[in-house]
């Protein structure tokens, strides 16, 4: 039964093992919170690199580097905790799918706002990843009456309501890749997901 357990969640547990493996392998090679340059050279955002030079996988790759310790932290542990429960509801493939387009999809988003302000910054991330974790399970909530196994829409509204509010009244915080991930990840969600067909005994089946 664990082991039957584990492997509904493999693709959370998989891409958190690539964030830290990554921001490890980093760490080793300078200081991730500080060293721009490195991130840079390694695949963070940066716009002139991307349009001029055509290094569109810096999209992809971005979203598994971090700025620092606490910045893996806190997007690990959201995947952690709501990963494992949208890949259980979308399957392997479409959960995968929904969390590298919403993850690419809010670098995008990101990289408009700023080309439009005029900024040319350095960005990192799984935010816009994660937050589309959170779109989507905004939306199977809304599908299901607000309540899901152990779930609810009022705490994933307030969750996701507390991360914007930081990410506009704090420093550094790219919440145009927030936005952006989060809506591509409830969008995604609205094509991907199918209610559960009810069995017998009261148990549920995902369709």
């Amino acid at each position: 039964m664990e082991k039957t357990k584990h492997r509904q969640h493999i693709v959370t547990y998989s891409l958190i093992g690539l964030n830290i493996i990554y921001f490890l392998f980093l760490s080793m090679l300078g200081d991730t919170e500080t060293d721009i340059d490195m991130m840079i050279k390694y695949g963070a955002m940066y716009e002139p690199l991307l349009l001029e030079k055509g290094e569109y996988f810096r999209l992809l790759s971005s979203c598994f580097m971090h700025f620092g310790i606490e910045h893996l932290v806190s997007n690990m542990l959201v995947l952690f905790l709501m990963g494992d429960n949208l890949e259980r509801y979308l399957g392997h493939i479409k959960f995968l799918i929904l969390y590298i387009a919403s993850g690419i999809i809010g670098n995008v988003v990101s990289l408009y706002y700023h080309n439009i302000i005029g900024e040319f910054v350095v960005s990192a991330g799984a935010s816009g990843a994660v937050f589309g974790v959170s779109g989507a399970i905004l939306w199977i909530l809304m599908r299901n009456k607000g309540q899901l196994d152990e779930l609810s829409l009022n705490r994933i509204l307030l969750m996701i309501g507390m991360n914007i509010y930081i990410g506009v009244t704090g420093s550094g915080v790219d919440n145009a890749a927030h936005i952006g991930g989060l809506l591509s990840g409830f969008i995604l969600a609205v094509l991907f997901y199918r209610m559960p067909k009810k069995r017998s005994r009261g148990e549920w089946d995902y369709m």
